[in-house]
């Protein structure tokens, strides 16, 4: 990874990214694609408007320090995909997944965040996610000047199910404020399911309603960088019933919830793949 600082830009030169296979594949909701290709978004409380030709990325309007505070992390800049996609190609049909969508990256977001992103997720479709997401920090989130963060713990703590009316989230309003009320009283600690081993951390996020084994393996995945979660939907069941019935590979557990997202993306997207249950 290498990058220039070019006026008020960050100039990105990363190969294994790309945008639209790592920002609109399922794994974060407040990315949005321009009419030029490029991708506008929130991540926690900074905003950004990102840029692509080939293999160089301009950040714009980003300063160093911001860069290498936050988005060094937040795109998995440290992780040399490369590597690991020679690693998953041992095996024919990880071949074929990491070929079909060579630019996707694991998202190091914000745990709170993700947890109740993906709580708002469940039995819902992308683009109805992003529009309750994108009104819960619309009427809850700081305002950065014309988009929002997401709003904190404290916030929704001390809303009622009935505040989130206007959300239009159904069900999933309920599910929300418990989720808050847990962590803001210290029920379910965030921090701690960072240290906690896998199995401890799915426990711990279980207690809170609306959190079942799938949303909880994605918040693992996504909020805490565990790389070996592996959520299972009704794609991922899919492909273990055709392809990995005796599980994955060993080489490839200890980074399972990676070569998911190359999976994932693989049979959700691809005309071609053939599966036969």
């Amino acid at each position: 990874m290498e990058y220039i600082v070019d006026g008020n830009d960050i100039v990105l030169y990363q190969e294994d990214f790309n945008l639209d296979q790592t920002l609109d594949c399922g794994q974060a909701f407040r990315f949005v694609k321009n009419a030029d290709g490029s991708y506008s978004g929130v991540a926690s409380h900074y905003a950004l408007h990102i840029s692509s030709h080939g293999d160089e990325f301009r950040l714009h309007n980003v300063s160093e320090d911001e860069f290498i505070k936050f988005w060094y992390d937040y795109f998995d800049l440290t992780t040399n995909y490369k590597e690991l996609k020679k690693r998953f190609s041992q095996d024919s049909i990880m071949e074929q997944a990491c070929k079909f969508a060579p630019g996707i990256r694991l998202l190091r977001q914000d745990s709170w965040e993700t947890l109740i992103s993906f709580i708002i997720s469940a039995n819902n479709n992308i683009p109805r996610i992003k529009g309750i997401i994108s009104r819960l920090c619309e009427y809850y989130g700081e305002d950065l000047g014309g988009i929002y963060a997401f709003p904190t713990v404290e916030m929704l703590s001390a809303l009622s199910v009935e505040d989130l009316s206007p959300l239009r989230a159904g069900f999933r309003a309920k599910y929300i404020i418990d989720a808050a009320q847990r962590v803001h009283s210290g029920e379910v600690n965030l921090d701690a399911i960072t240290k906690m081993p896998i199995e401890e951390g799915r426990g711990e996020l279980m207690k809170i309603y609306g959190v079942g084994p799938k949303v909880a393996e994605c918040v693992l995945l996504f909020g805490f960088y565990k790389v070996e979660a592996f959520p299972l939907d009704i794609w991922m069941k899919r492909v273990m019933e055709n392809f990995y019935p005796d599980g994955l590979p060993s080489f490839i557990s200890s980074h399972a919830g990676i070569a998911q997202q190359y999976l994932f993306h693989y049979a959700r997207t691809c005309a071609d793949i053939n599966f036969t249950k």
